[in-house]
Parts: C-alpha cells; sequence; structure tokens
C-alpha cells in the first residue's frame, strides 16, 4: 500500500511567487511540494488571500526523519511575519517525531497519517484498504507524474523486472482524483495498465484539506474573513 517517495522537488506546481521579506499576513500554511498545486487552486477557487503557502520539497519523503526539522525551521522563519502558522503535513511516516516538534513549538497540523488518508477521510480510506488490502493509491500529482516518478523514478524502464517485485501482491490501483480532469482520468487508465493493475476512482475533492482549511477562516470574533476573488496567490518553494 506504500511505496518510497519518488517525487521531486516542488517545482511542478503551476504558480510560483517568493516574497522576500513578506508584510504581516493571517495565516501561514506549511505543507509538502506535492500539494502544492493543489493548495494553489484551493486556495483561488475559496478566495482565501490572507493564506500564504510555503512548500517544502517533496522528496523528504524519501527520508521523512528530515520532515519534523525542517518543518521546524520554516516555523520559526515565519513566526514575525504570520498571526497563525498551520502545518499541512500528515504523520507523513515520521512515526510521531513531526507532532513532537509541533508540540513544542505549539503549532497545529492537520490531522491525519499521510495524504491518502487526508483526501479520502478516515472512514473513506479505511473502507478502501478493508475491502481490498492490496491496494496501490495515486493522487493527481501521482498520475501527473506517474511515468517520471514510478517507472523511471524506481527503476522499471531499466530494469523490468522490478515491476513484478514492486507491484507483483498489489491486485488495485486506487485514483484518488482531486480535480476529475480528463486527461488525469487517461493517465490513470494507463498507469493501471502498466501495472496490471485493476483501477478504481474515487473522487475526493480536496478532502480534509479543505475542511480543514475552512476552520481557519473564522476570525476570532466569529466574523469570516474577506474575501477577493482577483486577488494574488503567494506559493514559495524551497530547494
Amino acid at each position: 500500500m506504500w511505496l518510497p517517495c519518488t517525487m521531486p522537488d516542488c517545482a511542478t506546481a503551476t504558480t510560483e511567487q517568493r516574497l522576500e521579506k513578506p508584510e504581516l499576513r493571517d495565516i501561514l500554511l506549511i505543507a509538502c511540494g506535492a500539494l502544492a498545486h493543489e493548495l494553489v487552486a484551493m486556495i483561488r477557487a475559496n478566495g482565501w488571500t490572507h493564506m500564504k503557502v510555503t512548500c517544502l520539497p517533496a522528496h523528504l519523503h524519501n527520508d521523512p526523519d528530515k520532515i519534523p526539522e525542517s518543518v521546524r525551521n520554516r516555523i520559526r522563519e515565519g513566526r514575525n511575519h504570520f498571526e497563525h502558522i498551520f502545518v499541512l503535513f500528515a504523520d507523513c511516516g515520521t512515526g510521531g517525531l513531526l507532532d513532537k516538534v509541533l508540540e513544542e513549538e505549539g503549532v497545529e497540523r492537520i490531522p491525519g497519517n499521510h495524504c491518502y488518508e487526508v483526501y479520502a477521510g478516515v472512514d473513506g480510506f479505511d473502507e478502501l484498504v478493508m475491502s481490498e488490502p492490496a491496494s496501490f493509491f495515486l493522487t493527481d500529482f501521482l498520475v501527473r507524474h506517474f511515468d517520471r516518478l514510478i517507472i523511471v523514478g524506481m527503476g522499471i524502464d531499466r530494469h523490468p523486472q522490478l515491476l513484478k517485485m514492486f507491484f507483483g501482491k498489489y491486485k488495485r490501483l486506487v485514483y484518488l482524483t482531486q480535480s476529475q480532469d480528463p486527461t488525469l482520468a487517461v493517465k490513470a487508465t494507463a498507469a493501471a495498465e502498466r501495472l496490471g493493475l485493476q483501477l478504481e476512482t474515487r473522487v475526493t475533492g480536496f478532502g480534509d484539506y479543505e475542511s480543514f482549511l475552512r476552520l481557519q477562516v473564522k476570525q476570532p470574533g466569529g466574523t469570516t474573513k474577506r474575501q477577493h476573488s482577483n486577488a494574488r496567490h503567494d506559493i514559495e518553494f524551497s530547494q
């Protein structure tokens, strides 16, 4: 169900705007680069102009022990510029080490063990696993970059025998789609055929990422932040 991540740095998002000296703003979101495209779309769709996203390299999932301190550094960098900071990493294989850092820093993260669970919801993800434990999961990001991350990244293009070694025990590919993009649907079908797995598609939208952020758009007095549909949406990437 879980394979080592071969994600690249988060240079795949369509929007990239750096702020060297950001003005004081309401909310900083610290996230994985694999979420960048979806977070930009979500913030734009909801008009959450008081939020800024800063992304850590997605390849940190290859070495999850580095995630907690990387998140801590980003928290400390943002304290003087933002009223509130939230972390959009799930546990992501840190074995509770991320939660320890966040407790020390007094910062909240989105609940969940990994992005699949956050997208599908705890109950939805559990239902998928119970119905077929031998499931391999893909999101829009992973489908979009399937060849580069899975086929090339895992060496299957160079060593075809690895396909059976990595995926021989899987029976189903579950595509958790955020966008229902027809182009990605075609890619997901091709990915399932390439891996020799049955395809099941579940439409999750932004899942619990959106639910979590909706809880943060209320001011302490209970009023909703003003929204502007034509404002700039900032997202910052680290290398």
